[in-house]
This record gives structure tokens, sequence and C-alpha cells, in this order.
């Protein structure tokens, strides 16, 4: 199954990047996918905000955009899924072409724009009951006239299916999102987001992703913020803006968010900034450029609890997922520890005070 699954992994990088995600999705929804073979190390698993986690290791927002193919990820090793964004009523997004793949760069740029069915497609597909944990992303459309509304609204429909929710603030493909991240505004937002969470039957984690682009002198008063407010983690991070370090002209001119490998140290230092802020008092999830073992094992010691993939999977494909597991067994072993936790954060000093 790994030897056909590569085989396809080679025909989908022959095809238009969007066409190859819709076509991974479809296969996944056939059943044509690796299954983990066994049970995870018992030392990778971990209990966060009240949910069992088998192993620290996340599919990101953006790919199951509709919760359509949630559970054969997990069944492929995942210990967690985020589904979405999914916003409150179906839009088509941005026009294409609007994703781009760079093989040289290992990386992805995408301008898609929140593309997604609506929450109320996705409701039905997730009320079936998981012992894995599957988390909705919500985020506000594009024409929205109230974008705060569109949060207050998502968390009242999606919270009675979801494990924990994500407020997305970070994308920069939907004009004006980011700007939600000022202090002022993410506290007006924050405070009506906990009113309507704290008024439904099922109140889940709620976490905030953010934008790797924050200024560091901003970032204090936006963690600030969330921590006021009781948030129960961070994502670190969204995709970036910036285009430093790229080799590939013509891949580099193209805009939208960009992931992958390049934004690795981008995000992995503020990821160690976030965790230092915080002082370890909020589980982060940490995200962006994790395509190897090592990768994974930088973001556990720069102060991610858990992690998410995306990027990584489309150029080393579904071997990436048990290769990170045995990266992070391996340095448990070395370290002498039952358990991630005294490897969360060692580094993040180290991390922070990085330079870009």
């Amino acid at each position: 199954m790994n030897a056909l699954y590569g085989l396809g992994q080679a025909l989908l990088h022959a095809l238009d990047p969007e066409r190859a995600h819709d076509l991974a999705v479809r296969t996944l929804e056939l059943g044509l996918y690796p299954r983990q073979a066994g049970p995870d190390d018992r030392r990778l698993a971990q209990e966060l905000w009240g949910l069992k986690f088998r192993n620290p290791l996340g599919m990101a927002a953006g790919f199951d955009k509709d919760a359509r193919v949630w559970a054969p990820l997990l069944a492929t090793g995942f210990g967690f899924i985020e589904v979405g964004t999914l916003t409150p009523k179906a839009q088509k997004g941005n026009p294409p072409p609007r994703i781009f793949r760079s093989a040289r760069d290992a990386a992805i740029i995408n301008r898609l724009g929140f593309n997604n069915e609506g929450q109320a497609a996705a409701l039905p597909r997730l009320i079936a009951r998981r012992s894995d944990v599957v988390g909705v992303n919500i985020g506000a459309a594009r024409d929205s006239e109230d974008r705060i509304g569109d949060y207050v609204s998502g968390i009242g429909r999606m919270s009675a299916v979801a494990d924990y929710l994500t407020i997305n603030i970070s994308s920069p493909n939907t004009p004006g999102l980011r700007d939600l991240q000022a202090p002022e505004v993410l506290d007006t937002l924050l405070g009506r987001v906990q009113e309507a969470r704290g008024a439904g039957v099922k109140r889940p984690p709620l976490l905030v992703k953010l934008s790797p682009d924050i200024a560091d002198a901003d970032l204090p008063a936006i963690v600030g913020v969330i921590e006021a407010h009781g948030v129960d983690g961070i994502v670190v991070s969204n995709t970036t803006l910036s285009r430093e370090g790229l080799k590939d002209a013509s891949f580099a001119a193209e805009s939208g968010g960009l992931s992958g490998r390049p934004l690795f140290v981008r995000a992995t230092r503020m990821l160690a900034r976030v965790y230092r802020l915080t002082e370890g008092r909020l589980p982060l999830i940490g995200v962006g450029g994790i395509d190897s073992g090592a990768a994974a094992v930088a973001k556990i010691e720069a102060g991610a609890s858990l992690l998410q993939l995306y990027s990584g999977l489309v150029f080393e494909g579904p071997k990436l997922i048990g290769g990170i597991k045995r990266a992070l067994i391996e340095a448990m072993t070395n370290a002498k520890a039952e358990s991630l936790a005294p490897l969360i954060g060692r580094d993040a000093d180290q991390w922070a005070e990085r330079s870009l």
C-alpha cells in the first residue's frame, strides 16, 4: 500500500496543485490510503484541555476544509485533525489559479480565500462519535459586514460537534482579516466569542490562530489579550507573506500565504516567543515548516505541546508521519523521559532570541 501510495504521490505532483489536492481528498474518501500498522508508543500520548491525544501529531486546517475525510486521516496515524476553515455560508474563495508549489523551495503559496461548503454542510459529517480529537477551525466570510458576528455564530453552530474550536484571524487571503489581531479589536472579538461559547450546552476548548508576521513589539499585547480572556491555547502559526530566502523567483512572485520549509524558522521563533510570554501556561500548537523528525523535535523544544502538518506531507508523503513519531520517541529516550513534557520549551530561549 505504501509503495502504491508513493506512485500516486508522484502522479499528484504532475497535476495542478489544487486538482492534486482534490484528488487526494477523493482517494481518502475511497479508502485508498496507508493505515497505521499498530498502536502508538504510550509515551507519545498526552492529555490537554481534558482531551486525550494518542500522539501529538495533527493535520492542520486547510486540508480537510469540509470535514469530509477526518476519519481516514486519523487512520493513517494522526493523533488529531483540525477541519476547516469553515465560514457561516458556502463561498468559492478567490479565483484560480490559487495554489502554487515549488519543489526547489519545498514550499507552497496559496491564496484560496476560505473556499468551503459552509458550516451547515460540515455539521452532519462531524456528528459521529469518535475516540480521537477533531477540532474545527472557524473563519469569517469574505464579504461579511460583521466579521466578529461571523465568529460568534460559528461558535454557536459548531460547538456541539467540535472537540476544540480554533478562531482563525490570521489568514492573509481574506482582505482585512488580520486586522482582528489588533489588541483592541481582539479584545472585543474574544469577549463576544467567549460569551457565545458560555451560552452553549457544550463548551469546547477555544484556541486562537496567529500570523507569523506579527511584529515582535506587538506580540506581548496580543498574547496578553488572549490570556486575559481565558483562551485555552494558541496555534502558532498561519502562513506568511514573507518571501525571504526563496530560490524560485517565479514562485516567489505569486501573491498569497507561504507555507513549507521556508516558514520553519519564522514560525518556530514566534512559537518560542509566545511560549516565553505565557511562561508555559497555555498549550501551544506548533505549525509551519515541519517536514522531518528533526523539525518536529525542534518545535516541541521551542514550546509546542502539539504539532500540525500540511505542506510537509505534500513533499515527503505519508512516511513523514511515522518518521516524526520515531524522532520524538528517540528524543524522549535520549532525555530519559517518559513523556514529551520534559522536552516542551527546553530550547525556547534559544529560539526566541534567534534573528530572522
